[in-house]
């Protein structure tokens, strides 16, 4: 397995950053909406990559390396030596169709040797909970699952996913990864502090909240979000909620895409059940940090070796409470996985991945989430 990386930066210009080689199968890239939206982009990439898998997204933010940077494009070649590769992917135009989207795709690629599976998505007009529910229904039991939800910044206007064609909205493109000699870990940790009383969720519908304890779910997070409730959506990231759908089962996390005044909701990135108990979340900068690194040494763990190459996909709401610190989560996760892995990624409006190497797939919000590559 052989890799290197190539960035373009907002002035149109591409640096190579290692020794070039021409037999990638596979390219990897992440950027800014505006420059996937440039077809000149997707055109450098398949001339430069002509018999590559070109797999990409638009994002909060490009990770390279230790590294954070907006408005660049970081492309990351592979060539693997006993690895096969399929890309498939479908467009979803309405929430709704998320699952059976998902169930699609799954069933779309071939059974046998299966290894893994990475998975990109449009991460505003996808429900990403039931896309990874169909997702993980349509796939074997022992495939993992790990991919992100892509970003528009804080913005979120529009998010684009690639799939060996330009960029488009609405698109969900999944990686079947193939052989027996590739070894891929994974790990996702958050670090974020509970706050206030947990609530029932009263009325609710898929990822559109409504009601907490027979109150307007709007109105709530307003009154708790004081002089920061003027900014939503985007302010909602720094107060993200944690969801507890069964009375022992682990809390995941939800972050607000968008608000409607008229109905008085919240939509979210994911599901919130009607019966499920929610509590508002607050930042806490040093288990931030740990969180990012604890999830690389699960990653580390379940490969059992030293990472050749690492995807790491962070949440828009980290990175907007890290602020300037933002490279320290990083850099916490250089240390864990050493100096010879590639580090790629992007922050992102949702995470893929296995809380644990036992526990079933799930969207995230506010985790960093990693995967790591190994070819023996």
């Amino acid at each position: 397995m052989r890799v290197f990386q190539e960035r373009l930066d907002a002035n149109g210009k591409w640096q190579s950053l290692g020794t070039p080689f021409e037999d990638a199968r596979l390219v990897l890239f992440f950027g800014g909406r505006d420059l996937l939206d440039d077809p000149a982009v997707f055109q450098h990439l398949r001339e430069r990559h002509p018999k590559a898998i070109l797999m990409g997204c638009s994002t909060a933010g490009e990770i390279c390396g230790t590294q954070v940077s907006d408005s660049t494009l970081i492309a990351t070649a592979i060539h693997f030596e006993h690895t096969r590769l399929q890309l498939v992917s479908t467009t979803v135009n309405e929430a709704g169709h998320s699952r059976m989207a998902g169930r699609q795709l799954a069933e779309s690629l071939e059974r046998s040797g299966l290894a893994h599976v990475f998975v990109l998505s449009d991460g505003l007009h996808v429900n990403g909970t039931e896309l990874v529910a169909g997702l993980s229904e349509g796939l074997p039991e022992n495939v993992a699952l790990t991919g992100g939800l892509s970003g528009d910044g804080a913005n979120f206007g529009r998010t684009l996913v690639c799939a060996d064609e330009a960029a488009a909205e609405c698109r969900v493109a999944a990686l079947g990864l193939y052989g027996d000699r590739l070894r891929v870990g994974f790990g996702s940790l958050g670090g974020w502090d509970p706050f206030g009383p947990e609530r029932l969720i009263t009325r609710s519908s898929g990822n559109v909240l409504y009601e907490l304890d027979g109150e307007s779910a709007l109105a709530l997070y307003k009154r708790y979000l004081g002089e920061h409730g003027s900014g939503l959506p985007a302010t909602g990231l720094l107060f993200p909620l944690a969801l507890r759908v069964a009375e022992h089962s682990t809390p995941v996390v939800r972050t607000i895409l968008a608000v409607n005044e008229a109905e008085q909701s919240l939509t979210f990135a994911g599901d919130v059940p009607q019966g499920a108990r929610v509590r508002l979340m607050k930042a806490n900068f040093e288990r931030l940090i740990d969180g990012a690194t604890g999830a690389a040494k699960i990653s580390q763990d379940l490969s059992g070796l030293s990472a050749q190459l690492a995807i790491l996909i962070s949440c828009v709401g980290r990175r907007l409470v890290l602020k300037q610190r933002v490279e320290e989560e990083v850099e916490g996760v250089r240390d864990v996985l050493g100096k010879n892995a590639v580090l790629a990624g992007f922050y992102s409006y949702g995470e893929i991945s296995p809380h644990t190497p036992s526990a079933k797939c799930e969207l995230h919000n506010q985790t960093m989430t990693i995967t790591t590559f190994n070819e023996i």
